[in-house]
């Protein structure tokens, strides 16, 4: 038998044995067991062991273990150690790939914000319009993700991995050229929105067809820590590349990266998927309007905007409809978007959930440690990304090394220990920020809430989605990505929103309760903060009350500068009490069992 036969053989799916079958083994409900064949080829007569497993078979050649019972030669032996290693080296290459492919996914939408007065000039644009294809590009992504997942079930998740690396490419290459906002809205914000789609789902469901066991698991691990360095450390290439080079440069380099993970295609064995290939027209619709409408809700919230009550309620609203929906179809026997025996698993929901607090916790810091490092310190980019860095680097080194080093210890107690040193480092920055007077004073607290989203990041996606099967991975896998693109929407603008509440009703607290400005002076500043709440440095302040007596000056930058860390404080409160609820849930876990791989007898979904 060829080697190319035996690839196809391996990657083929098999009908269970039947009860007349000789097997070694016997099958549990005509879906499990094992057997063996011999396959008459040119060169012998060979045995192989076949492994039945949800209708689908796995084939193992037992040609290496006989020879070395009959004692092979050493030139056998050292042929398959060789193979051997090649298969291992193309797999760490393939990781390395996919974590290049989870960098760029995060940093673009990372470089676009910190290039926003860039694009601004070099466009003839405003701020308002950027700031609103940002807005439109997380919308679109998070209003089609439930449905990327389906995508990649009909087209192959190999081939919308694919599609989802070219529409990012499109986009960022679009962005390299624009002359208009237009190309930045269609190019940009629609088709990449569309590709992030598609690209997150597949992603997940390739990781978990292509690596078995601690090998899926350091993979997942290493894919999370790409993301969250991307996430942290891409305001400050941004800034670097906008600063001295040019907007333009960076989307270029996407460009590129892309060109190289698409490279090693070939590395990626596709995932077949045998399930029903109906498309469920009123889920996928729901699924749009509920997500969609969430979002959107959150982004209006952030940005201060009104009806943002009635978005999120019928975003609310249409995922209930979605989810009466779904359950109603799988009783009537007809295919849906999602199948609702997923949410019956605890391990599922736990996954989910906990995946959603550690982005809530990430995205809720990321907000508001750049604030005041930029606000309070008045640090520039680079400065502010520096001071962070200790957050960012902790993270990625954890994550790579739990994702090597766990060994048998419970996924669910590193699930723990990773929440638990989150709510600590959060704690400990909170009573700092008032006090500090330089980044390097957060080095200890940001060590170790980095080093507790390194172990958050190292376990979850491999928790909740390898003990889902081949044939429903695509679905799960939406989902988790739902929750962490909620997630992270949702911490950044809670807290921004927390924020700016606590400021306003601070300073104006403060501006009525001085006995230096006159009421009329009170009454204004309690006008502009109605209207404009923001936070200021003390420099801007300075430029705006120019024009004020010195006492009145003294006084309200006096009022500035006490109410700044207040705000910040309470932001910091919600990724705090997103550790505490996620270390609660974390105790359930840990009288749970342990999720079992999806191709090994244990507890399987």
């Amino acid at each position: 038998m060829s080697t190319r036969s035996l690839d196809r053989a391996r990657t083929a799916s098999y009908p269970a044995p039947t009860e007349n079958a000789s097997r070694s083994g016997q099958a549990t409900g005509g879906r499990r067991g094992s057997g063996y064949a011999r396959v008459r080829s040119g060169r012998g007569d060979h045995r192989w062991r076949i492994r039945w497993s949800d209708g689908r078979a796995r084939i193992d050649d037992l040609r290496a273990d006989h020879a070395r019972r009959d004692g092979a030669s050493p030139m056998t032996e050292a042929a398959s150690s060789s193979d051997a290693e090649e298969v291992r080296g193309h797999q760490r290459l393939l990781a390395l790939l996919l974590a290049a492919a989870m960098f760029v996914l995060v940093v673009d939408t990372s470089l676009m914000n910190v290039s926003i007065a860039a694009v601004v000039r070099d466009l003839g644009t405003t701020a308002s319009g950027v700031q609103s294809a940002i807005a439109l590009e997380a919308l679109v992504s998070a209003a089609f993700i439930l449905i990327g997942g389906k995508v990649g079930d009909l087209v192959g998740r190999k081939r919308a991995y694919v599609l989802g690396l070219l529409g990012y490419a499109v986009g960022a290459l679009a962005m390299a050229f624009a002359q208009s906002l237009t190309a930045v809205i269609i190019f940009w914000a629609v088709l990449g929105g569309i590709g992030a789609s598609l690209l997150l789902p597949a992603m997940q469901s390739l990781i978990h067809g292509n690596f078995e066991g601690a090998a899926q698991k350091q993979v997942y691990a290493l894919v999370g820590a790409a993301a969250a360095i991307a996430a942290a450390v891409g305001p400050l290439l941004g800034g670097f590349i906008t600063t001295y080079l040019s907007w333009r440069v960076g989307f270029v380099l996407e460009v590129v990266i892309i060109a190289v993970v698409l490279s090693g295609i070939k590395l990626v064995r596709d995932v077949p998927y045998t399930g029903p290939r109906t498309i469920d027209v009123v889920g996928a619709l729901l699924s749009v309007v509920g997500m969609g409408g969430l979002v959107l809700g959150i982004l209006v919230w952030q940005e201060g905007g009104e009806s943002v009550a009635a978005l999120l309620a019928t975003g609310a609203i249409a995922l209930a409809a979605l989810a009466y929906w779904l359950v109603r179809r799988k009783r009537a026997g007809k295919p849906t978007l999602i199948d609702p025996d997923l949410f019956t698993s605890k391990l599922f929901r736990f996954g989910i959930s906990q995946q959603m607090l550690q982005q809530i916790a990430l995205g809720g810091t990321m907000i508001a440690l750049p604030i005041y490092l930029q606000m309070v310190l008045e640090y520039n980019a680079m400065q502010a990304g520096l001071s962070l860095a200790p957050l960012s680097l902790s993270m990625f080194a954890i994550a790579l090394l739990a994702g090597k080093k766990a060994g048998q210890r419970r996924p669910s107690s590193i699930i723990r220990l990773g929440f638990a040193l989150l709510t600590v480092g959060i704690a400990v920055v909170i009573p700092i920020v008032p006090r500090a007077e330089f980044g390097w004073a957060l080095i200890i607290p940001l060590l170790i809430a980095g080093s507790g989203l390194g172990l958050l990041v190292s376990q979850l996606n491999n928790y909740t989605l390898a003990p889902i099967s081949e044939e429903r991975v695509s679905e799960a896998a939406g989902v988790n990505s739902a929750a962490g693109s909620f997630g992270l929407s949702f911490g950044l603008a809670f807290a921004g929103a927390i924020m700016l509440a606590t400021l306003s009703a601070t300073f104006t607290n403060m501006a009525h309760a001085s006995t230096v400005l006159p009421p009329p002076e009170k009454e204004r500043v309690a006008q502009v903060l109605e209207e404009n709440a923001q936070l200021l440095t003390n420099t801007q302040l300075e430029q705006l009350l120019v024009n004020k007596p010195p006492e009145i000056q003294d006084e309200i930058i006096r009022i500035n500068t006490d109410s700044r860390p207040i705000a910040l404080q309470v932001a910091l409160l919600i990724p705090l009490l997103a550790g505490l609820i996620g270390l609660c849930n974390s105790f359930r876990m840990m009288r749970l069992p342990d999720p079992a791989p999806s191709g090994s007898e244990g507890l399987t979904l």
